[in-house]
């Protein structure tokens, strides 16, 4: 199951309460006071964890509290600890502040912390409050109470290429052959239902990270089809690999609608998407239909001066070629 947005509660354990006691020893009638201070309450923190992949364990567990700190005891004697808990989040999450919409952290670097909740302070036991004028204090201090907040987590996939595209475009199909991701690949409508992550090794000390992005249709920034829903996974990448189908051209369909289809829906998404490095890649060019289209495709991009490259994701043509363009972009973008 791939969720990437819930609501959960969080809430910080308590802090005991002071203890009031005072010394019975023997030999000693009038015995000063010894009540020991409580224990901090527990606080709820979250970490980033590079081997989890999406909230689900969020989905099955929506309530969060901390233990409650100890009470104080006589002979000075403090209370326990609450027990802090460390929530695992994917890489890519963010935290929002459900009643005040804030961003309180975006966890993008392995094991990242961040304090969501804090534990309540612990009360002072009546020794904390002994004085030369008041040498018998019969009262203490109350725990703190623990913060608590109702909390949103967003998951934004970190990756530097995204592969986006209409469905049946062939993008499984390309992520699985440059990369070793296996994703479900099959011809209909949909196949991807949530992104793949694949890394891209070069074997030279340099690699990336590529998602293989759900199908969009028109509409979908209105949330159409799969809508949205999986949109915002495309604002962290650094380069659009939009893919194309250049052998469809049924039901009015053809690859300069196909392209202009998804660039719409991308910049009613988010106008911003629109600046992003765009590599647009003509797929299954070993289809006669492909073929006869070619020299339109190459014609129309060359006149808005995008860079338009072919390949086959089935027979692996033209794969080492996009794989250079794609080195060559990020490594321009790192200076």
């Amino acid at each position: 199951m791939f969720i990437d947005q819930m609501e959960i509660y969080v809430k910080a354990g308590d802090g005991g309460s002071g203890a009031v006691s005072f010394r019975r020893e023997k030999y000693v009638p009038r015995g000063g006071p010894d009540g020991g201070e409580g224990g901090r309450g527990g606080s709820v923190i979250i970490k980033a964890d590079k081997n989890i992949k999406t909230l689900v364990d969020f989905y099955y567990r929506p309530q969060y509290k901390a233990g409650r700190g100890g009470h104080g005891q006589g002979n000075n004697c403090s209370g326990k600890s609450g027990e802090d808990i460390v929530m695992l989040a994917p890489l890519g999450t963010m935290l929002y502040n459900m009643e005040t919409g804030d961003l309180l952290c975006d966890l993008v670097e392995k094991g990242q912390e961040f304090l969501i909740a804090k534990g309540g302070r612990g009360g002072k036991g009546n020794a904390h409050f002994a004085t030369s004028t008041r040498q018998a204090p019969r009262f203490s201090q109350k725990g703190e109470p623990g913060e608590e907040y109702k909390i949103r987590l967003d998951l934004k996939l970190i990756a530097e290429v995204g592969i986006i595209g209409l469905p049946n475009a062939g993008k499984s199909t390309l992520l699985s052959r440059i990369s070793k991701a296996k994703p479900k690949i099959a011809n209909y409508p949909f196949t991807t239902l949530f992104p793949n992550l694949g890394v891209v090794d070069l074997g030279d000390g340099f690699s990336f990270v590529v998602a293989d992005m759900p199908g969009l249709i028109d509409g979908a920034a209105l949330g159409e089809g799969l809508g949205d829903k999986f949109l915002r996974h495309i604002q962290r990448t650094k380069i659009l690999v939009h893919l194309i189908d250049l052998s469809n051209e049924e039901e009015g369909r053809n690859f300069q609608s196909d392209y202009e289809s998804i660039i719409h829906e991308l910049g009613l998404f988010d106008p911003m998407l629109l600046k992003k490095k765009q590599i647009v890649v003509g797929n299954k060019i070993d289809m006669p239909r492909a073929k006869e289209i070619l020299p339109k495709a190459e014609k129309f991009f060359k006149r808005k001066k995008i860079p338009f490259l072919t390949i086959s994701g089935v027979s692996g043509e033209g794969l080492k070629d996009l794989i250079k363009e794609i080195v060559k972009v990020l490594k321009k973008n790192e200076k």
